[in-house]
């Protein structure tokens, strides 16, 4: 769980409306002529940050272009027995000490984790899971650190963001993508056995927006070392931190004539002369999280404490949270099969006109969404995390999709188990205790949970940052054709291109889709693949029926781009699910019982899908931020009227 509050530099790729990242040597084929001069820097250091997308190198990036390939993900990847048994010996004693040595409400009534907790943790190798054994880390994998999120978010939101924050994006994930040996020799075993580390990017002015960070790393004469100047907010985990990864400026370098902004990302010592912990911020849940304002003053890191070279901070940051996001959607996974079992058992008992609750078709309709929810998170979550291990190509899609859908589901999902829940979920667990009944801790859980539509990106980020991704084909066709910075004859040759490729592209969009083979899917699962591959054709289509209405300004178009977004995460987990049911059928479990939840969550997650269809078409958008910006501009006084 990541140190700003704030959305990560995603945005200013989603927003600006990039179209490819510029070789070197070659013309820009974006237009920056008609952005202001901080848009069009923002675009620049982002873009210079960003890896073009592999071509069409995952299934739910296919899903945009009208290919369904079902054969990426199917049969489902899962975990391997030798890598279960490896985690297993930890995952159990993990799972024992959650439950008998945190107590997570005595956490949040004091706002501090107990150093005892802290220590035995460390001691167990939860702080440093994916840490290989030569750093004195347990080695595990992806799915196996899955897994261990999972229990933790299933009992501590404050011990998960502990753990998390620590090993996903503070410094054992970034030195071991991009870390020398003598970096790693240093400083992974001190954060696998004994210190916390930090990540460090947020400040007052810069959030999204990484062009104006203010942060200096001012080389030294000698370019021995840079001097860090300046301030970070929302550093989760600096209270407690040893160890920090920190994003500062370094100075510009020049790029086809013109001035570039860098960004470079160091590991720097919380005990260096210099380094200030001047305020600890508290928020409405997780009021044990470790968050607070960092200050540097003539700080000396040595040159060789910097990640990756010098410009490539961005880069480090981006490519960490492509994998480092998966940690959110698996603790969202454990916390909502503990929001489930709550309801289940309440349902079960609460008697009200006569029968159980469940009984009622209004909480009823509630509890099943929450399963079949449920079922499609942890089917998403580790299929990544699996794909991951497996190094099976470019998932930056699929880890946005599942940090966005998961923490978005449990929000709900927390949410609805108040409601089940009535006045007892609104009621603290200390006070449920005082009175004499089980202390169940839905508010605590409700407050806890909502953080994650933020943490590591917003919701909105989210979709911004795919919807760029998703452009990225039909921007690399006939993305020059808009630029009015290129030359007419290279613009007229795009056009011809691009005419040509649509030509052949375009009518293949509405023949008949085809699912793949699924003679081993059972016959209940086919309709709902069926359903997804044609639904893919038309999700291409209407994309590029937007990119032909709106043209260069479609990266204006936010919301609508937002309901595109969610029609292919729908469809991923659709398709995701089948896979995952059919395991479960296929390991034995029962397959009525697989059958009734995955059926009942696929024929919800299509009745969302025509709503983001219909909005596609019909829609207020333009009225409401015409409202907006009207109350912007002081108009609508009523509004302000009769309130203190």
């Amino acid at each position: 769980m990541k140190t700003p509050l704030e959305a990560p530099p995603e945005q200013v790729k989603a927003e600006t409306g990039v179209k490819e990242t510029p070789k070197a040597g070659s013309a820009p084929i974006i237009d920056t002529s008609k952005m202001s001069a901080g848009k069009a820097a923002a675009l620049e250091l982002a873009e210079a940050s960003r890896d073009p997308l592999d071509e069409r190198g995952s299934f739910a990036s296919n899903l945009f272009i009208g290919k369904f390939g079902f054969e990426r993900i199917f049969p489902y990847p899962a975990q391997s027995e030798e890598d279960r048994a490896k985690g297993e010996a930890f995952l159990v004693e993990l799972k024992n000490y959650l439950r008998n040595h945190v107590d997570a409400d005595e956490i949040d009534r004091t706002g501090e984790i107990p150093q005892k907790n802290i220590e035995e943790l460390f001691a167990m190798g939860a702080f440093g899971v994916k840490i290989p054994q030569q750093y004195e880390g347990l080695g595990l994998s992806q799915v196996n650190y899955g897994r261990a999120a999972m229990l933790l978010g299933s009992w501590d939101a404050n011990l998960t963001a502990l753990v998390s924050a620590h090993q996903s994006i503070g410094v054992p994930q970034p030195l071991l993508l991009f870390g020398t040996e003598e970096q790693k020799r240093k400083y992974l075993p001190r954060v696998a056995r004994r210190e916390i580390s930090a990540f460090a990017l947020t400040e007052w002015n810069a959030g999204s927006d990484p062009a104006n960070m203010s942060l200096r790393a001012d080389p030294t004469e000698d370019g021995s070392a840079f001097i860090l100047n300046g301030e970070k907010l929302w550093c989760t985990n600096l209270i407690k931190a040893g160890v920090l990864v920190v994003m500062a400026k370094t100075p510009p370098k020049i790029v086809n004539g013109k001035e570039r902004k860098q960004i470079t990302a160091f590991v720097v010592d919380v005990d260096s002369p210099g380094l200030e912990i001047t305020y600890r911020c508290h928020f409405m849940g997780l009021r044990a999280l470790y968050n607070g304002i960092v200050k540097f003053t003539d700080v000396r890191v040595p040159r060789e404490n910097m990640i990756a070279k010098e410009g490539q901070g961005l880069k480090v940051a981006l490519t960490t949270l492509n994998t480092g996001r998966l940690t959110i959607p698996a603790a969202c996974v454990g916390l909502s099969k503990r929001l489930l079992e709550i309801c289940r058992k309440w349902a079960k008992e609460r008697v009200q006109w006569g029968v159980p609750i469940g009984q009622h078709y209004a909480i009823a309709g509630k509890i099943a969404e929450m399963a079949g929810n449920v079922f499609a998170m942890e089917a998403i979550t580790f299929l990544t995390s699996a794909l991951v291990d497996r190094k099976a190509g470019d998932l930056r899609i699929e880890t946005a999709m599942c940090k966005m859908w998961a923490t978005e589901t449990t929000w709900r999902t927390a949410d609805e188990a108040m409601q089940v829940r009535g006045g007892r979920g609104y009621e603290t667990a200390e006070s449920l205790a005082g009175r004499g009944e089980e202390p169940v801790a839905v508010e605590r859980f409700l407050r806890d949970c909502r953080i994650n539509m933020i943490f590591e990106g917003s919701s909105e980020i989210m979709r911004l940052f795919i919807a760029r991704e998703a452009l990225d084909p039909h921007l690399k066709v006939g993305g020059a054709i808009f630029n009015t910075q290129l030359p007419m004859s290279q613009r007229l040759k795009a056009v011809f291109t691009s005419g040509k490729f649509y030509a052949g592209w375009y009518p293949k969009q509405w023949l008949p889709a085809n699912a793949g083979d699924l003679d081993k899917l059972h016959a209940d699962l086919r309709p709902h693949l069926r359903y997804a591959a044609r639904t893919s054709k038309k999700l291409a289509r209407g994309l590029f029926h937007a990119m032909a209405r709106f043209g260069p300004k479609l990266d204006r178009e936010q919301l609508l781009l937002s309901r595109f977004v969610g029609i292919a995460t729908e469809l991923f987990a659709i398709s995701a699910t089948c896979s995952f049911a059919q395991y479960k059928i296929d390991s034995g479990e029962p397959a009525d019982e697989v059958l009734s939840v995955a059926s009942y969550f696929c024929r919800s997650a299509k009745m969302r899908i025509d709503h983001h269809f219909a909005g596609t078409l019909c829609n207020a958008d333009r009225a409401g931020y015409d409202l907006t910006q009207e109350l912007l501009a002081g108009k609508h006084e009523g509004f302000r009227k009769g309130i203190v």
